[in-house]
């Protein structure tokens, strides 16, 4: 029975916050996603999870340092939510405007975070004391879960800004959108590890700064039209 209960209130720890984040970004779309293909992204990220696991176990085996074991575990987490997407909603009719793409992108990234911070509740849930839970849940609510959003969202971005456009010049907007939120991803792995303790609220406001960005990208995405020649 504790164990069950452990069970819940980390489930509970990860979905409830990821969901309300995912209710406020799909508030960004004036004309709203269906709700089965959010849920379906929203899924499929935390599906990717366990797919994410056994490759990064199995690439750093060859890495010998943890800032190299960090960058690509960064970058692996970002090519696979990119792909959950397009495997699952980006390829759909109902993606049709530049602003789903990036509605997409999130609710895959808050899936993925979903899990993935169920996952690092479960360890201080099964015996260590409730404050150092809801310490462990705030930390990652306010700073895993918005990296994760803030990395999707600047690959929604890349493909809202590319939307309109073909071939080779949509694929490198994609390509590059990844690139980018693989470095950002990276980066801030690199800053949690060697930032003294007393910093890491500021380097979690790194994080906010990047997601007030984003909200603007939004509001300029949510104005891009088609050039008919």
């Amino acid at each position: 029975m504790p164990e069950l209960m452990a069970l819940a209130a980390a489930l509970a720890g990860g979905l409830f916050p990821a969901l309300a984040w995912l209710w406020f970004w799909s508030r960004e779309d004036r004309h709203p996603e269906p709700k089965r293909l959010v849920a379906l992204a929203f899924i499929a990220g935390m599906i990717t999870v366990m797919l994410v696991i056994p490759v990064q176990k199995y690439v750093a085996g060859f890495l010998v340092t943890q800032t190299l074991i960090f960058s690509a575990w960064s970058t692996i987490e970002e090519v696979m939510k990119y792909i959950a997407a397009y495997v699952t909603v980006l390829w759909r009719h109902e993606d049709d405007e530049p602003i789903d793409p990036v509605i997409y992108m999130i609710a895959v990234a808050l899936g993925f975070a979903a899990l993935e911070n169920t996952l690092f509740l479960l360890s201080p849930l099964g015996g260590s004391t409730m404050l150092e839970t809801i310490m462990t849940g705030n930390l990652r609510f306010v700073g895993a879960t918005l990296l994760h959003v803030l990395c999707s969202a600047l690959v929604g971005l890349a493909l809202a800004f590319a939307f309109y456009k073909k071939g080779l010049a949509h694929a490198g907007w994609a390509t590059g959108g990844v690139i980018l939120a693989s470095v950002l991803h990276a980066g801030f792995n690199f800053l949690i590890l060697n930032a003294p303790e007393e910093y890491l609220l500021r380097t979690f406001s790194l994080v906010w700064l990047g997601v007030i960005v984003v909200l603007a990208g939004v509001e300029y995405v949510k104005r891009i039209r088609p050039r008919w020649r």
